[in-house]
C-alpha cells in the first residue's frame, strides 16, 4: 500500500494509522513494508540471543523493530529504514521511549545487520543504496549476512565510507571493531550464524 498524501518527515513522526503495519516514507508516501521471511527474522533473533549470551544488554539489540532516519540521496531512496538488526547506544533508550526511531538529532547507533536475499533487486538495496545511507547517517559498523554467498561482511566507517574490515566465510571467526570497543567477546564464525537458517 502506498498514500497519495505526502508528508513531511515531521508530519509521519506524527501519523499513525492505529495499526502496527511499518512503513517507509519515499518521497513524502507512505509505503507498506511486506512481513518479513522467517529466515530473516530467524537469523536477527539468533544474532541477538547470541548478543545476549556475549553480555550485551538485551534492551541495545533491537531487532526488525527500530526505525532509523537516514538522509535520502537518491530519487526512489525512503527516508527511514528499518535494519534486521540495531544496536542502540544507552543513551537511545530513554529517548525513544516514546517511539523507536533513531532520528536526525541523536546519534547514530554502534552498528546495523542486514540480511541479504537472493535477487539483483534486493543486493542493490543492501550493497549499494542501505550501504550509502547508512555511511551518510554516520552508523560505524554495517553487517551484510549474504545467504546466496554465505559470506558474511563487516564494513566499517572511515572519513564518511564504509571500508570492508573483512568477508567471513566458512568457520572464520567473525571480528567487529564496534563490539571489541564496548568489551563485547563475540567469537561466532560465519557457518554457525549461516547455518541456523540453511
Amino acid at each position: 500500500m502506498t498514500t497519495a498524501q505526502r508528508l513531511t518527515f515531521e508530519q509521519y513522526l506524527e501519523w499513525d494509522d492505529g495499526t502496527d503495519k511499518r512503513y517507509e516514507l519515499v518521497d513524502g508516501r507512505l509505503v507498506e513494508l511486506p512481513p518479513e521471511s522467517e529466515p530473516n527474522t530467524s537469523l536477527a533473533n539468533f544474532l541477538f540471543l547470541q548478543l545476549v549470551n556475549a553480555g550485551l544488554p538485551f534492551r541495545q539489540i533491537q531487532p526488525h523493530s527500530c526505525e532509523l532516519q537516514v538522509p535520502v540521496l537518491q530519487s526512489g531512496d525512503p527516508a527511514n529504514r528499518y535494519p534486521d538488526l540495531v544496536v542502540l547506544r544507552e543513551e537511545h533508550l530513554e529517548l525513544t521511549r516514546k517511539r523507536l526511531i533513531i532520528t536526525f538529532d541523536m546519534l547514530p547507533p554502534h552498528l546495523v545487520v542486514e540480511v541479504v536475499f537472493p535477487g539483483e533487486r534486493n543486493r542493490e538495496r543492501d550493497y549499494e543504496r542501505k550501504r550509502r545511507q547508512y555511511a551518510a547517517r554516520g552508523v560505524p559498523e554495517y553487517w551484510l549476512l549474504d545467504l546466496s554467498e554465505n559470506i558474511i561482511t563487516v564494513l566499517q566507517l572511515d572519513q564518511g565510507n564504509y571500508q570492508e574490515v573483512s568477508q567471513f566465510t566458512e568457520n572464520a571467526p567473525i571480528q567487529s571493531p564496534q563490539l571489541a570497543e564496548m568489551g563485547i567477546p563475540f567469537s561466532l564464525t560465519a557457518d554457525e550464524i549461516l547455518d541456523t537458517v540453511r
